[in-house]
């Protein structure tokens, strides 16, 4: 989870699905960058090459490793959060293939993201994954010190 302090605030930076069954989904859809790692990857390593495939662009800086969440369909998702800055204009994603429209038998190429953003704390609740926010929560208790800076 890429985060920064502005004008006193913290700012997180999520990610919103793409593909067509996203298309009109928005409060409780936008994410952290994540995805599943790879044979003999770890978690930390996972979590960042993910980030990067979503977004072309790789974190850089301290890491800060938050406590996994169970979203409801039982997946297990673990986070780190970095402090840091990027534009959301310059996100390219990876993509993905299905088939589409459904049993057409055409498959269609969609990225795995169609959109990011930086949210303000308030922002980022109203959006975020309800499983997710306690991201959110950890983040704010360890780094509770630098929200009184102005970070830009």
């Amino acid at each position: 989870m890429l985060y920064r302090y502005a004008q006193g605030r913290l700012h997180l930076f999520l990610v919103h699905p793409g593909g067509p069954y996203f298309t009109r989904k928005d409060a409780g859809w936008w994410t952290i960058p994540k995805g599943e790692p790879m044979p003999g990857e770890s978690l930390r390593e996972a979590a960042f090459r993910e980030f990067e495939e979503e977004t072309g662009h790789k974190p850089a800086g301290e890491a800060l490793a938050l406590s996994p969440v169970v979203q409801r369909g039982g997946k297990t998702v673990h986070c780190w959060a970095v402090e840091g800055m990027l534009d959301p204009a310059t996100i390219v994603s990876n993509l993905f293939e299905i088939e589409w429209p459904p049993r057409s038998g055409k498959k269609k190429a969609w990225p795995e993201i169609d959109k990011a953003g930086w949210f303000t704390e308030a922002e980022a609740r109203a959006r975020i994954n309800e499983r997710q926010q306690a991201f959110i929560d950890e983040l704010i208790l360890l780094t509770a010190g630098q929200k009184r800076h102005n970070r830009d």
